[in-house]
């Protein structure tokens, strides 16, 4: 299973919800990068991201997106492939 990297905050449903879905997947371990506690890291995520919000969630090398791109990569039976490294 590939690596799971996610930038979140203490607070954030989207957060909470995105890793409910990740560990329902078989996700056994997160590596959760909290940008509340470390302003600097959301200095990162953003760099890397262009993008402000949180999650940020990244599968091995691949950048998934917030919490709706989460879903909607689910749906369109995306998110196993990628969990397995079958998809990029």
């Amino acid at each position: 299973m590939q690596s799971v990297k996610m930038y979140t905050t203490a607070v954030c449903p989207y957060c909470i919800r995105a890793k409910q879905i990740l560990k329902a997947k078989g996700v056994e371990a997160i590596e959760e990068i909290r940008v509340d506690m470390h302003p600097e890291e959301r200095l990162k995520m953003m760099e890397i991201t262009q993008r402000r919000t949180v999650p940020q969630i990244f599968i091995g090398d691949t950048h998934v997106g917030g919490c709706d791109d989460l879903i909607a990569l689910d749906s369109r039976g995306g998110l196993v492939p990628l969990l397995k490294g079958e998809a990029a």
